[in-house]
């Protein structure tokens, strides 16, 4: 049992340092929010304000959440939310590799996988969930992460993306 302890606790401090990163530098990075606007804005999202906020506290209460493994499949949902709609406005273009110019998906397909992973495992023995005695993993810990995650990735999309037309179209 402490393989798959470890391997859970591995799996959700690496992630969630991760997430905590991506939100933290759409927070404070270079741009700062404002510039995380202007991206989300130049690849179709709408309001961009509005979804960079999201995104970026999503990020963070994801990543902290998995590093303290507590509502282990709920963080992952938010995990793979963020990342799906990610995917699917900026990524999947590009092609696979990173190293593409635009960068392919290999990265954020890695995160979504990973994430789903996690969910199913839950938080392990060296968790919060553990010690508050919240168990759910397995197929209803999958379920959680991937079904929230994908309702919530669609619902984003089908409210706030229009695919941006290219420069020499409009």
């Amino acid at each position: 049992m402490h393989a798959l302890d470890l391997s859970a606790l591995l799996l959700r401090v690496i992630v969630g340092i991760t997430m905590l990163a991506h939100g933290w530098n759409h927070a404070f990075g270079g741009g700062k929010l404002p510039g995380t606007a202007r991206w989300f804005a130049s690849i179709g999202m709408r309001p961009p304000k509005l979804h960079a906020i999201v995104a970026t506290v999503t990020e963070l209460g994801a990543g902290a959440l998995l590093l303290a493994g507590l509502l282990t499949p709920f963080a992952c949902a938010g995990v793979i939310g963020t990342m799906l709609v990610a995917l699917i406005t900026n990524h999947i273009r590009n092609g696979f590799f990173i190293f593409r110019p635009g960068e392919g998906y290999e990265y954020v397909l890695m995160i979504i996988v990973v994430a789903a992973a996690i969910g199913a495992t839950g938080g392990g023995g060296w968790s919060l969930d553990q010690l508050l005695g919240i168990r759910i993993d397995g197929w209803q810990g999958l379920a959680i992460a991937c079904g929230l995650g994908a309702v919530a990735a669609l619902a984003t999309l089908a409210v706030g993306w229009r695919k941006p037309v290219p420069a020499e179209q409009s």
